[in-house]
């Protein structure tokens, strides 16, 4: 079957699942990422009208059915995703990676290369996204904590191959738990995008995320989604090198209260950067 044939036909049958997309051509995005996920083709392989085979026609027709019955998002019934131009593997234990980080980190980089920063800690990395695109394009070495042992494999997975063993690097931690400060294990910047949805919020959020992604990596208890912030502010001078900075991706209204525990924190220089829809998104701060 061409590509283009196996599209319409998938398009004919989201007619009978109206609510699954809030603009028609989502449905087109998610195509061609399939495509380029299930059968390693692109775009301009279905402007050629070239064929797939029976075999990936018939597992893209299955993906796409739970997905329209189901709302489970497509990067977890693929197993993987494409994040900064890169495939990571991804599952239940993982959050998607979504375009607003990639502003992360591409803040990070910005700021390793501008002061020659050599180490790097990535807290709650979970698919390891953030810290395996770090570590590829600096020369910094990259240390990305998290809780979960399921979510540490997955990382370890990533970094494997992206061939980044030994400036990708992992350990289970919660926060701070398993770095030795007091023995001289210190970092030039804190990287992380931390829980920072408030519980009470969790019906009104979309059944793709709500329903199917981990709640130890979105949630929080508090009612502005800031306890995270606060806990590794109030923590971050001791595992810092003089000097050293602090970046988070900022969730929602949050922009002004996370500052707020920078400067009583001691830290200073805070500078915020805005994603594409003009939103407060990443927040960085020095270590005074």
């Amino acid at each position: 079957m061409s590509i283009k044939t196996l599209k319409s036909s998938l398009k004919n049958l989201l007619n009978s699942y109206p609510d699954i997309y809030d603009k028609k051509e989502e449905f087109s995005v998610e195509f061609d990422y399939a495509l380029e996920i299930a059968a390693g083709l692109d775009k301009k392989s279905a402007l050629l009208g070239k064929d797939i085979s029976d075999e990936q026609e018939k597992y893209i027709k299955e993906i796409f059915m739970r997905r329209f019955k189901t709302r489970e998002p497509l990067a977890r019934l693929l197993g993987f995703c494409i994040f900064m131009g890169e495939k990571f593997k991804v599952n239940a234990h993982t959050l998607i990676p979504r375009p607003e980080t990639e502003l992360l980190v591409r803040t990070a980089v910005e700021k390793i290369k501008i002061n020659d920063f050599k180490s790097v800690l990535d807290i709650g990395t979970g698919s390891g996204c953030i810290a395996c695109m770090i570590a590829r394009n600096t020369n910094a070495q990259v240390l990305g904590l998290d809780i979960s042992t399921e979510a540490l494999q997955v990382a370890l997975d990533n970094a494997m191959s992206l061939e980044l063993i030994n400036k990708a690097i992992f350990r289970k931690s919660d926060i701070f738990s398993s770095i030795d400060y007091i023995h001289g294990e210190k970092f030039d910047l804190i990287v992380s995008n931390p829980p920072y949805i408030p519980k009470h919020i969790k019906p009104s959020l979309q059944t793709e995320v709500r329903d199917y992604e981990p709640e130890l990596a979105l949630f929080t208890e508090d009612e502005y989604g800031i306890e995270n912030y606060e806990k590794i502010i109030s923590q971050a001078k001791n595992y810092l090198k003089p000097g050293g900075e602090t970046i988070f991706e900022l969730g929602a209204n949050q922009s002004q209260l996370v500052s707020d525990l920078f400067l009583y924190h001691g830290f200073g220089d805070i500078e915020l950067y805005k994603d594409v829809s003009g939103n407060d998104r990443v927040i960085c701060a020095r270590s005074l």
